[in-house]
């Protein structure tokens, strides 16, 4: 079992406090709740991705839609599922008939506690435009799950690896429960 220290709080901002345990620095978001990312796979297999300005590596980033849980005010309890309900309908504009939560994980635990609950949504209707909310400016793609790599790799796009591991996920629950239209 990993020893724990008392956490100092170095320097807290509106979303995420850098924070000391022992001897290391790390940040921590201010909610203690999972993110939570979306894979979403179309009935004629096509996953669902956005494509957003990253102000921390300052270009576009390719990433599964995601979001945070408990981050609006008045709805700090919110459900996980919910969370993911939510982001995909505003990042994508997709709402989805089946979830399965595929796993956890950290994001980068020598920098940071954050952990991402993935889910694989499935039976997409499209609701809207999506797009995200009014600070965000998302562009939306559908790109076959065989030919995402491919298409990244062609397009020269940067990715958020989490992306890779919703990808492994999805498809290993896929190759051994089939897809919601088989």
């Amino acid at each position: 079992m990993a020893e724990q220290h008392d956490v100092t709080v170095i320097c807290a901002g509106r979303h995420l406090s850098m924070v000391k345990r022992g001897d290391w620095e790390f940040v921590t978001r201010n909610t203690k709740k999972p993110a939570v990312g979306i894979v979403a796979i179309t009935d004629v297999g096509k996953v669902v991705l956005v494509e957003q300005q990253r102000p921390p590596v300052g270009r576009r980033v390719v990433e599964l839609p995601a979001g945070l849980a408990g981050d609006i005010a008045g709805a700090e309890d919110e459900a996980l599922l919910e969370a993911a309900k939510r982001e995909l309908l505003e990042e994508t504009g997709y709402a989805a008939a089946e979830w399965v939560e595929l796993g956890n994980g950290y994001t980068s635990p020598g920098l940071t506690d954050e952990s991402v609950v993935l889910f694989l949504a499935q039976g997409l209707t499209k609701q809207s435009a999506g797009g995200g909310d009014g600070s965000e400016q998302i562009t939306i793609h559908e790109i076959a799950l065989d030919d995402v790599i491919i298409w990244l790799q062609e397009n020269g796009l940067s990715l958020d690896l989490k992306l890779l591991a919703g990808l492994y996920a999805a498809q290993a629950y896929i190759n051994r429960h089939g897809t919601s239209h088989d």
